[in-house]
């Protein structure tokens, strides 16, 4: 058996908590030489020497630990080189390349002990000339780590830093109340329940001089101290930092901070706006509301507000998550953008199909005569032929296949002139399967089951994927395959990424069975795992 012998190399950024008697360094190390310890059957045995590098960056190679190490790679003592993960070894693409290139000469290799990468191995190679678009791949790991610290952080309700809101004063890791400018803050909430407008508001705002914060800057010069706008209003009542709430990526969740409104009359507010988002600014001559707006949920407890756009001088109205309005779609591509007309008239028709059953007012209603029962089944009926239905809904639960709709009691008690304990709440949900099909960023909805429908994009592209891969095996780079395929680079990185998908997701893309939102674009735009388990944990989500 060949012996392997192999250098565990450790690295750490920062120096804090290296005075402790255990820390990052000895946690990494511990993990390798576990690692080493389970391919003894391979002949892997640990080096006694450390190369461990403290408070030291990974953007460079001058570090006194890896220059040593490199230099036993060099004289040929190390035939392995054990790392925790592979940003600990380098974070730059030139310096990863000019290491690569030494560990050949010395026909070295090295491996991460948390990915799936050993280059001693033709799949080790094969996951090597895949990382070196090893830029984007630097990037992505520093700024998963920070949006993974901030969101546990907010979390938490910690204040993560930014621009401070009017009203409060940064404290640490938190906010204290201005008292000074908190006034403010009331004042404009007050406003705003009397006047139930913003552009009121703004009016008597400026009639009674309230102002923004006034900031002295460096060179003498001074910026704020002047009248709201109705965007910065409108922005101050929405905010939640005012209820005592964090806000991050489109959820809400109680902070360490005081309220400077009452988080009740905070929610009343929101209620008033979300109302008012409803009318349309356009023409004066026809208003056009959202019956929905309110009222859809998605899966994730996102509510869907109200949109819209304009397309050769058409104004087009959706219904959108509110997260894809603060992070974009970019951010979300699992959000929902329904086209509001066609989403009103789906739900038209479910609920004018529950309401219009031979039964419906029997199985709805209770303690009526048979000349009530007659009475009001004609009721019924003129309500859903003059298309009031979407009133008569309280809440839309929306999930990928299927939605659940809430009647509103108190809505039906109304327009059947009945009492409300004769209305029968058992009977006021309505539960109806769905097809989903999505162009770009807008998804529309189909009644019904959806039928088992290959992509047959997806499963050519799946296949050229497999065919591309191949040939980086054979040593073909991604530029070489882009000329001869006549597509760009960056096309060939991501259709090449299809082939790591699991088998049997493979085969289920291959049936027709796969979610609805699996198809290219969402593959290439989210950059999956390649490790199995954790694309079944991705995508089950769908």
């Amino acid at each position: 058996m060949r012996r392997i012998r192999c250098a565990v190399y450790t690295r750490k950024s920062s120096e804090e908590g290296l005075e402790q008697d255990f820390n990052s360094l000895h946690a990494q190390r511990e993990a390798c030489e576990a690692y080493i310890t389970s391919q003894k059957q391979e002949g892997w045995e640990i080096l006694p020497d450390h190369y461990d590098d403290g408070g030291i960056s990974g953007g460079h190679l001058t570090r006194p630990a890896l220059q040593r190490l490199m230099q036993a790679v060099d004289e040929k003592r190390v035939d392995q080189i054990v790392v925790y993960k592979i940003d600990r070894l380098t974070r730059s693409l030139a310096d990863f390349a000019k290491l690569v290139d030494r560990l050949d000469a010395a026909e070295t290799s090295f491996v991460s002990v948390t990915q799936s990468f050993n280059t001693a191995t033709s799949m080790g190679r094969l996951t090597l000339n895949m990382l070196l678009s090893f830029a984007q791949f630097e990037r992505e790991v520093t700024s998963e780590r920070i949006r993974d610290k901030i969101a546990a952080s907010k979390r938490k309700g910690m204040w993560m830093g930014g621009h401070v809101p009017l009203g409060y004063r940064a404290d640490g890791r938190t906010l204290k109340i201005d008292e000074t400018e908190a006034p403010t803050i009331q004042a404009l909430y007050d406003l705003y329940r009397k006047l139930g407008s913003v552009r009121k508001v703004k009016d008597r705002a400026d009639a009674l001089g309230l102002r923004t914060r006034r900031r002295e800057r460096s060179g003498a010069r001074v910026s704020g101290g002047i009248p709201f706008d109705r965007g910065h209003l409108h922005h101050i009542l929405s905010n939640p930092i005012y209820a005592g709430r964090i806000r991050h990526k489109g959820q809400v969740y109680d902070g360490q901070h005081p309220a400077i409104i009452d988080p009740q009359a905070w929610d009343r507010v929101q209620e008033l706006l979300q109302n008012g988002a409803a009318i349309s600014r356009g023409s004066r001559k026809k208003t056009i509301t959202s019956p929905l707006a309110g009222k859809l949920f998605d899966e994730t407890g996102d509510r869907l507000t109200p949109s819209h756009s304009r397309k050769n001088g058409k104004r087009l109205r959706y219904y959108v998550s509110r997260r894809v309005i603060a992070g974009g779609c970019e951010q979300h591509p699992d959000a929902w953008r329904l086209p509001a007309e066609q989403v009103e008239g789906v739900l038209t028709k479910l609920v004018g199909r529950h309401l219009g059953r031979p039964d419906a007012v029997t199985s709805m209603t209770q303690g009526l005569s048979a000349a009530e029962i007659k009475a009001t089944a004609e009721k019924l009926t003129k309500c859903i032929s003059s298309a009031d239905c979407l009133n008569l809904i309280e809440r839309v639960h929306l999930r990928p296949g299927a939605m659940r709709i809430q009647l509103d009691p108190q809505a039906l008690t109304t327009q059947l002139e009945c009492l409300s304990g004769q209305i029968n709440a058992s009977e006021l949900t309505i539960e109806a399967p769905f097809q989903m099909r999505r162009r770009g960023v807008e998804l529309k909805l189909h009644l019904g089951d959806p039928p088992q429908e290959v992509d047959k994009t997806l499963v050519r592209n799946i296949a050229k994927g497999r065919r591309w891969l191949a040939m980086i095996i054979d040593g073909k780079s991604f530029p070489e395959i882009a000329e001869v395929e006549n597509v760009s680079t960056r096309r060939v990185q991501g259709i090449a990424g299809l082939a790591l998908l699991a088998p049997d997701i493979l085969d289920a893309i291959t049936l027709g069975e796969q979610p609805g939102g699996l198809t290219t674009d969402y593959l290439i735009k989210t950059r999956f795992s390649a490790v199995w388990s954790e694309q079944r944990t991705q995508f089950a989500a769908l």
